[in-house]
């Protein structure tokens, strides 16, 4: 595994495991690595929570305006202001990776319940600082911009070293796991044990739905089934994801890589991403005997569902 990532000049680790049998292989399983916006998946699963709970109404409505928008896809680029549901803005955070539509929902969320949430699940090396925004501004901070704004003015002329030195890109400083407990954290939405089931379905189905497939999708033929979320800085291509083969068998996945440049398209890295998922999963030494077929999704939640 060590070499893919070698062959194309990034860092890298990766973790996978069978539902199954729970038998792994991986490479630094358990080093700290920066989530970006794999933090979107606890973040989703925690508000799917609440919704089920009863605490929040699905349907309530969130504006992005000028003061929201960070740049980039969904309403995070928008022009003019959006106003849109709090399942909506889920669904863009999901799908799209909208960071603006993540924030809305950080929001009325909370970023207390969703440290808990990994705290209730097990997941102490996982350190969540805050919001999208939060990381833009400390980037921001970090090179002596006032706001995010200026930083986005001053980006293209900053060198590689002042950007990669910042806070957002130091799994020690900013929103971090392990590729062990992402896997950990994907099983559990894949058993129906990280919450409610119809909670742990509908965030299946948002993942499915995502529309970045050039990564862990890309090595896999169109008869394996993926669910799974993307996450991108500067220097930083991640993806965690469920394999589903035809014979039943489901393999919870987490590749994440570092890379010493800015280049924002990196197609040899987005591919090794999806060459190392396929060579980790091949390299599991099982105890389980056969794979267990994996029970059908069934209907969404009607609190849930669009």
């Amino acid at each position: 595994m060590d070499e893919f990532f070698r062959s194309v000049g990034v860092q890298g680790w990766v973790h996978a495991r069978c539902f199954d049998c729970g038998a792994e292989a991986g490479s630094g399983a358990d080093e700290p690595v920066v989530l970006a916006s794999v933090v979107k998946v606890p973040l989703v699963l925690e508000f799917a929570r609440q919704v089920a709970a009863g605490q929040l109404d699905p349907a309530d409505r969130v504006r992005a305006g000028g003061a929201d928008r960070l740049g980039g896809v969904g309403t995070a680029g928008c022009h003019d202001d959006v106003d849109l549901s709090l399942r909506d803005a889920a669904f863009f955070a999901l799908t799209l990776s909208d960071n603006t539509a993540a924030d809305l929902l950080f929001d009325r969320v909370g970023i207390e319940n969703v440290r808990s949430l990994m705290r209730e699940l097990g997941l102490a090396g996982t350190r969540i600082v805050g919001a999208p925004r939060n990381i833009v501004q400390g980037m921001a901070e970090d090179i002596g911009a006032r706001d995010a704004a200026e930083f986005a003015a001053r980006f293209p002329a900053l060198t590689v070293a002042e950007i990669l030195g910042t806070r957002a890109l130091d799994p020690h400083r900013t929103t971090a796991s392990t590729p062990r407990e992402m896997t950990r954290l994907l099983t559990l939405i894949g058993q129906d044990r990280a919450g409610p089931a119809e909670v742990c379905r509908w965030v299946r189905d948002l993942m499915r739905q995502q529309v970045h497939w050039h990564r862990l999708a890309g090595a896999f033929p169109p008869e394996v089934q993926v669910w799974a979320k993307t996450g991108t800085l500067p220097g930083i291509r991640n993806e965690i994801g469920v394999l589903e083969y035809p014979d039943g068998s489901r393999y919870a996945v987490a590749v994440f890589t570092r890379v010493g440049t800015l280049a924002q398209r990196l197609p040899e890295v987005d591919r090794v991403i999806g060459a190392v998922a396929a060579h980790a999963i091949g390299s599991i030494v099982h105890g389980c005997a056969s794979p267990v077929p994996a029970a059908s999704d069934g209907a969404l939640p009607l609190r849930l569902a669009r």
